[in-house]
């Protein structure tokens, strides 16, 4: 039984790290059997649709009814503007005092292999009326999640039958047959991975060539024995010495300086993880996520550079200052990431092969107000919708019509095309209530 942690929410939260100590099942007789008891942490909002490994575990084959866990840190951040006009962070919300685990359907447990799906509950588990709140105004974390079952497919395809795309982490270690290897996840996990003919390397020619302390982002399917194969491994950085990455949207950047700031979601290195950091990107290589393989087929110029780079955009950046700066860490590589949105479509369009969205975000989304921050030199037609591009390659989740008037999540590369939102779409599920 391979544990996938997942999430559902909207755009309220930027960042949701939770840790359980426990997971504990009980079947339709009453018999309790612990899935885990070693504490397993995740940051959830990255996983909004997506899903990431945890830890593989046996258990009996029986129906189960319930579920019940117990916590252990958790905290959150989000960003928004301050009635006097600055950006404001609020991170922390820590002293979660309660977790609930729902089981929505029993859940049967049979067969070699299957996986269960631990899905946070992003709305309930913190009832924030806003961002703009005061540290006595702050309600405690009660993480709620669902517990559902996933059917492993033998060629899995996308979140709902076991592929797990994105994760991020440090090589950790390389087998030396160059078949195999590990990754430490920014967030936790570590995870044993092993590479077929099959698998797409990007950033290098093949599994040989990678090396204990590159980040990496990949694809993985998950197999029954809960072990993971990798179909796609991309290294951005291929300098392995004083490496530190982070993960994050940009809030910001200072022109005419090479300046940017980062909310930092995940970290690993000298990056600290205390709500956002400033990077100079001067020297900086500009990439772009090698998860959509139809970028250049997309009907408009799909491009990431210093000159239309956009706050709001999700970003990974890695750079090697041997020890901690005074000032700036400067950027070796700054590559955009796919990201979920969550909004209402308002209109429909075609354009060549693909079927075009145009999406309402929230008035709290990063897209519309962090690029039009005092001192911002980006200018979006509406900062307040992205038009989103759908194709074959696209993995239809949602159980709402794709149709004007639905709230639907759209994961994809959000691209800045001269002034207007645009995204090349992978992942639709259905939306949050905003």
């Amino acid at each position: 039984m391979t544990i996938l942690a997942t999430s559902t929410g909207n755009d309220q939260m930027t960042m949701f790290h939770v840790s359980l100590n426990s997971l504990t099942l009980t079947s339709q007789s009453g018999k309790t059997v612990t899935i885990f008891s070693t504490p397993q942490s995740a940051e959830y909002m990255h996983l909004n649709g997506s899903v990431e490994p945890l830890t593989t575990v046996t258990i009996p084959q029986d129906t189960y009814t319930s579920a019940t866990a117990t916590i252990g840190q958790a905290y959150a951040m989000c960003a928004a503007v301050e009635p006097t006009g600055g950006l404001l962070i609020n991170g922390g919300f820590y002293g979660a005092t309660s977790v609930t685990v729902n089981v929505p359907a029993p859940i049967m447990i049979a067969g070699e292999g299957m996986g269960l799906a631990l899905d946070l509950q992003v709305a309930p588990s913190l009832v924030l009326p806003n961002c703009v709140t005061t540290v006595s105004d702050t309600p405690p974390i009660t993480p709620v999640f669902n517990l559902t079952p996933v059917t492993i497919a033998a060629q899995p395809t996308n979140s709902a039958n076991g592929m797990a795309t994105g994760l991020h982490g440090l090589i950790a270690s390389v087998a030396a047959s160059g078949t195999s290897f590990s990754v430490t996840a920014a967030d936790g996990p570590i995870w044993q991975v092993s590479a077929s003919g099959s698998t797409v390397f990007q950033g290098v020619s093949g599994a040989s060539q990678l090396a204990a302390g590159m980040p990496v982002d990949m694809d993985a399917a998950v197999q029954l024995d809960g072990s993971l194969l990798a179909t796609r491994v991309t290294i951005y950085d291929t300098n392995p010495a004083n490496l530190s990455a982070s993960g994050g949207p940009l809030l910001n950047t200072y022109p005419p300086a090479t300046l940017l700031n980062e909310l930092i979601v995940e970290s690993q290195g000298l990056i600290p993880l205390n709500g956002y950091n400033d990077f100079n990107f001067g020297i900086a290589d500009f990439q772009i996520s090698g998860q959509l393989t139809n970028v250049q087929s997309l009907p408009f110029t799909a491009s990431f550079n210093a000159t239309n780079m956009v706050p709001g955009q999700n970003v990974l950046t890695t750079n090697h200052a041997p020890t901690v700066p005074s000032q700036y860490f400067p950027l070796t590589t700054i590559t955009l990431l796919p990201q979920t949105i969550n909004g209402t479509v308002s209109g429909v369009s075609s354009s060549g092969s693909f079927t075009a969205y145009t999406v309402v975000l929230a008035p709290y989304d990063l897209f519309t107000f962090l690029p039009v921050q005092p001192g911002q030199t980006t200018n979006l037609t509406n900062p307040g919708s992205v038009v989103v591009y759908v194709d074959s390659n696209t993995q239809l989740l949602n159980r709402d019509p794709l149709a004007v008037g639905s709230l639907l999540r759209f994961n994809g590369l959000v691209f800045n095309d001269s002034g207007t939102l645009r995204m090349g779409c992978a992942q639709i599920d259905d939306g949050v209530a905003e």
